[in-house]
């Protein structure tokens, strides 16, 4: 089990300090756990020793909850859902904010955490404010990483339009790897929309009036982020029914060129059956240039019959041009995948805290250098 604790006063920035269950006679503290079930007992002492409720403490390391709000009187139980680091998925960060504490649980290392603890370490303003004003940045930390998840889908989606028209054969797998990346943050997004809309209505001493702005800006954002997921099905779904379509275009296609085959073989074959009877009788059975009016008849059958489809537009010939235009889609997008993927997981498990900080308290959080610019 890993712990650290950060300790607040008014007009500074956050200061590390060694984890105690008494509180400092001024200010506040934030104390941080990453622990799993095994840490189950130490978890139940610290807890013990800080005041919380046992069972909520245990249900934070066993069980998986949806975002939600419980109001314990002397403290309340925020659950939250945040960003995972490697795919597309999210876990759970139980946050227990009474009037001069805040401790935050979770059983991996969370991004969003990381980032709001090393910037209230760095600006004031972002350590300005009580517990409450501190777990509504949290929640807003959380929240804005999925929102840049939309983003990604939503190039995403536009890849797949295209394919979708194309009727690639690869199209199913990607699609139901997209939605079912949907439906995990859908799975989220919703119930911690109504967990910050509780929040911002709270009538509890434990939310000031400072934390109820800042949790129903957050609120908007999550509100935002569950538009954009169920536009995002939405536009998933449409895309499927291009595909459905374009698919039953290109079967349409391979029967119409199926059945132009067999009427224009039709006839020729009636030719050839009608000239192989055994009969001694039949004309030109004798004649040493019979075979060359019987195959000339059948050449002009077959032209006539396939002039008569390409007049009805039943069958035309693709120019070059259109046929090197796909095969120049299929080529960009198969070098094209493997850096959008790449790119994808990046900006996914890399989202900066200057973005929320900008949005928080105007602060802006100055870019790491890069070396390969020195």
């Amino acid at each position: 089990m890993l712990q650290r604790a950060v300790h607040f006063e008014p007009g500074r920035s956050a200061v590390p300090v060694e984890i105690s269950a008494e509180l400092p006679e001024t200010g506040w503290v934030w104390i941080d756990i990453t622990a799993g079930r095994d840490d189950h007992d130490e978890l139940s002492e610290l807890a013990e020793q800080l005041g919380l409720d046992a069972l909520a403490v245990r249900d934070a390391v066993e069980d998986i909850d949806l975002p939600k709000v419980d109001d314990f009187g002397s403290f309340m139980l925020v659950v939250l859902h945040a960003l995972g680091e490697e795919r597309i998925e999210t876990y759970e960060v139980d946050c227990f904010l009474s009037e001069r504490r805040l401790v935050t649980i979770h059983d991996q290392r969370s991004l969003s955490v990381d980032a709001l603890w090393e910037g209230v370490q760095r600006q004031a303003e972002l350590a300005s404010g009580g517990p409450d004003e501190a777990l509504a940045r949290l929640a807003d930390v959380a929240t804005r990483r999925l929102v840049s998840v939309l983003d990604v889908f939503d190039d995403r989606t536009e890849e797949l339009i295209e394919r979708a028209l194309s009727a690639d054969a690869d199209f199913l797998v990607e699609i139901t790897a997209v939605r079912s990346d949907l439906a995990a943050l859908r799975r989220a997004v919703h119930p911690q929309r109504e967990a910050l809309d509780i929040l911002r209505h709270s009538i509890s001493p434990l939310v000031s009036s400072g934390g109820r702005r800042r949790f129903s800006d957050v609120f908007d954002t999550a509100s935002r982020t569950a538009q954009g997921v169920d536009g995002a099905r939405t536009a998933l779904a449409e895309t499927l029914d291009a595909y459905r379509g374009a698919e039953a275009r290109q079967a349409t296609e391979v029967t119409k060129v199926l059945t132009v085959y067999a009427a224009i073989m039709l006839p020729l074959s009636l030719v050839a059956g009608f000239f192989g009877m055994n009969f001694v009788d039949l004309p030109l059975l004798t004649s040493p240039t019979g075979w060359i009016v019987v195959t000339g008849l059948m050449a002009m059958v077959a032209i006539v019959s396939l002039g008569v489809f390409v007049s009805l537009g039943w069958t035309r010939r693709t120019s070059g041009r259109s046929a090197g235009a796909i095969l120049g889609r299929g080529l960009v997008e198969a070098a094209r995948t493997p850096a959008q993927l790449v790119g994808a997981v990046f900006e996914i498990s890399t989202m900066p805290m200057r973005s929320v900080a900008g949005s928080v308290s105007g602060a802006l959080r100055p870019k790491p250098a890069d070396p390969s610019d020195g």
